[in-house]
């Protein structure tokens, strides 16, 4: 919800020194962080520190429904055994798999998708940024953008829709009370063009509603 991104050297660093493992949870990375897309593992160079991965097939793999878990032989082994999720879940259907297949290929043979994304991110952050909006998070495509009061939410994205942006609003309970934002998401669908019509619409609003100048 917040665009943050996990201090996972950190946490390797305390797992070594308590001979922990490192699970981690990558369905808002799998895809689209790090140079080829592989997650935040990927993005600060612990691919080697950290031993299980989860993530799902949908979001930007496009699947819409299932996930997967990577891991040591033995501890997927053991999953399949005992995980009670497993043992009482359907097989994602074969259009699922098919086209989230396509969309790892597409990512193994080249790194021009996840680099879109992260220059798309930079430039709608940095501009929205330097507009005067507050952007929450780190430089993920996730780009909350805050406003504090829910009923400002709510109303600037309605404002936005008639321009033919859609962005959602969200306050409590789905954010903390006085975290009101606007969570805007950056696909590397979007054109330059498209960011920068955003951009134009948010500050518009932004001034209607006095949270720009």
């Amino acid at each position: 919800m917040d665009g943050d991104i996990a201090p996972l050297r950190e946490i390797c660093d305390l797992a070594e020194q308590y001979q922990a493992l490192v699970f981690i949870d990558e369905s808002h990375s799998t895809g689209f962080m790090g140079p080829t897309g592989r997650g935040t593992d990927e993005l600060l160079g612990v691919m080697d520190r950290v031993a299980i991965v989860t993530s799902t097939l949908g979001k930007a793999l496009g699947g819409g429904t299932g996930g997967y878990t990577t891991g040591p032989k033995e501890l997927i082994s053991l999953l399949r055994q005992r995980s009670r999720p497993y043992i009482y879940s359907n097989t994602p259907i074969p259009a699922v798999l098919g086209s989230a297949s396509k969309a790892l290929d597409l990512l193994n043979d080249s790194s021009t998708i996840a680099q879109s994304l992260a220059a798309k991110t930079k430039r709608f952050r940095t501009q929205m940024t330097e507009a005067g909006f507050t952007i929450g998070g780190n430089n993920h495509p996730i780009c909350p953008v805050m406003l504090g009061d829910a009923q400002l939410a709510l109303n600037m994205a309605e404002d936005m829709l008639e321009r033919g942006i859609y962005v959602i609003g969200c306050s409590y309970p789905v954010v903390p009370k006085g975290k009101a934002r606007i969570r805007v998401q950056i696909s590397a669908a979007h054109s330059e063009e498209d960011i920068d019509q955003c951009i134009s619409a948010f500050v518009e609003m932004g001034r209607k509603h006095g949270v720009v100048p």
